[in-house]
């Protein structure tokens, strides 16, 4: 077992692109929810054991490199593949009146407190995990016509590079811990429906993911 304190750099570093030349890559491919922790055990593809124990402060990245033997010629790097994130800007919201702050705060939060929807904010920026299908976010978010914001897809690495550890956690572990109602090939239904099927409650449940869900 090999105990990973921290990380030797990035493979994108000069000096590992000189390495990664002369070395075998052993890959230590991790899953969305596993790549935020910061303690996880697990072997390459080469069947290396790897223990890893990083600062709370810091998560693993595609291509982060954490162990090179140089005896037997093999780096052993990172490899994630994050799924991508529903970016919802909200800038110039301030600018409204106090009432339509409030309205559009609370309808956003309504509509993906109804789907049940992990979400992270950072300054005026909602970031939402891939949780189904990309085609069924768009949908929803289109139905619900939220007035005064703005949408997008980014790429995970892209959204992950704008947040800290703790905030990383909650985005891309929360989407794979979030149990979601809705699988399989009806992506048109889900379309059609995701965006009213928690009205017969008769209340708002808007889900704020304020813990950390993982190591």
């Amino acid at each position: 077992m090999i105990l990973v304190e921290h990380k030797l750099g990035h493979l994108g570093d000069p000096v590992w692109k000189d390495r990664a030349r002369q070395a075998r890559i052993d890959p230590l491919v991790l899953e969305q929810w596993e790549a935020p922790k910061s303690r996880l055990r697990k072997a390459s593809e080469s069947g290396v054991e790897l223990a890893v124990s990083l600062p709370r402060s810091e998560h693993l990245h595609d291509g982060d490199v954490l162990h090179y033997d140089a005896a037997q010629g093999f780096i052993v790097v990172a490899r994630i593949a994050l799924k991508e994130v529903l970016v919802i800007e909200l800038e110039g919201l301030e600018r409204l009146a106090p009432h339509e702050i409030l309205r559009a705060c609370f309808e956003l939060g309504h509509g993906l407190g109804n789907q049940h929807w992990p979400a992270v904010i950072k300054g005026s920026t909602v970031y939402v995990p891939l949780s189904v299908d990309q085609k069924v976010m768009a949908s929803v978010m289109r139905t619900h016509a939220f007035a005064h914001v703005k949408t997008r897809f980014a790429p995970g690495e892209e959204v992950a590079a704008k947040l800290d550890a703790k905030e990383v956690r909650l985005l891309f572990a929360g989407a794979d811990a979030t149990p979601h109602h809705h699988h399989g090939g009806h992506e048109a239904a889900q379309a059609r429906d995701h965006h009213d099927h928690a009205h017969d409650h008769g209340h708002p449940h808007a889900h704020h993911h304020h813990h950390d869900p993982v190591a």
